[in-house]
């Protein structure tokens, strides 16, 4: 039986609960790494990215989860981040794929499951939900006790997106020793910084630079471009240097490959980085 055969089993119901308290602890080596989350499925999208960080010489990074969710090229994907020697922590989608019966499953993680083999998804099942990346910086993909819930945003009651306040902020990140916080899910790069000196930093989305959600109601997130987006961190003493990179591919193909699927929302999202247009 496989680990992710095994996961499923251990719940009567079709989901199975993950223990958000559980830290992974693997040290990064460097003081300056990359931060890269939300590829889902998006390989055109990852390969530029690395080629970005290659010619930056940079050789390691954090990726914050929803590696694979999307009806592009999951099984490509999966396989190019399990030969990177990067850090993984795994995302709400991440986990709807080990968790969900395929049959109850929305369309973009039936995409990609469907293209996954067993020792993609026991690869999927080894992330943890969170993880301490050094003694100064912590990565979680949604809040660190929750990853449906954005971090530096929330959505009012009419459906809009909006900034989270300095307390929300402060409230989501409460207990957690670090002087930076990683964190994802809403595919809006960002960076803030607490009057501790905590900084809490989004890269943003490499692969999905549009969508709509119904958690916790209606609402639609767009970037307003196609590029792909990731960040640089150094430490600097204390502190640390934040840099953003919105990186060119070839996002026409990767948009036409979901309107051949199918996929007319997620070809919009991919050509223009728009849901309304």
């Amino acid at each position: 039986m496989r680990f992710v055969d095994n996961l499923r089993n251990q719940s009567s119901e079709s989901q199975v609960q993950f223990n958000f308290s559980l830290v992974a602890a693997i040290m990064i080596k460097n003081k300056k790494f990359a931060v890269l989350a939300d590829i889902h499925g998006n390989k055109y999208a990852l390969d530029a990215v690395l080629e970005d960080m290659s010619r930056l010489n940079l050789n390691e990074a954090v990726v914050l989860g929803d590696h694979v969710s999307g009806p592009l090229q999951a099984a490509e994907t999966a396989r190019t981040l399990m030969n990177l020697p990067f850090k993984f922590i795994r995302g709400n989608h991440d986990r709807y794929l080990l968790q969900t019966n395929p049959s109850e499953m929305g369309p973009s993680d039936k995409s990609a499951f469907e293209e996954l083999s067993g020792s993609e998804l026991d690869w999927l099942a080894l992330q943890p939900p969170n993880m301490r990346v050094s003694n100064e910086v912590f990565a979680c993909h949604g809040t660190p006790s929750d990853d449906e819930t954005y971090l530096m945003h929330r959505v009012d009651g009419d459906g809009r997106v909006i900034a989270a306040s300095y307390t929300e902020i402060s409230d989501h990140v409460r207990g957690i020793s670090a002087q930076l916080i990683l964190c994802a899910h809403s595919h809006l790069p960002g960076h803030t910084r607490l009057i501790d000196n905590l900084c809490v930093l989004n890269p943003g989305s490499v692969g999905c630079p549009a969508y709509d959600d119904t958690h916790p109601t209606y609402h639609v997130v767009q970037t307003g471009t196609p590029n792909a987006s990731y960040a640089i961190v150094e430490q600097r003493g204390s502190d640390w240097d934040v840099s953003f990179r919105s990186v060119p591919y070839r996002h026409q193909e990767a948009s036409a490959l979901a309107y051949s699927r199918g996929r007319r929302d997620w070809a919009r999202a991919l050509a223009t980085g728009w849901l309304d247009t």
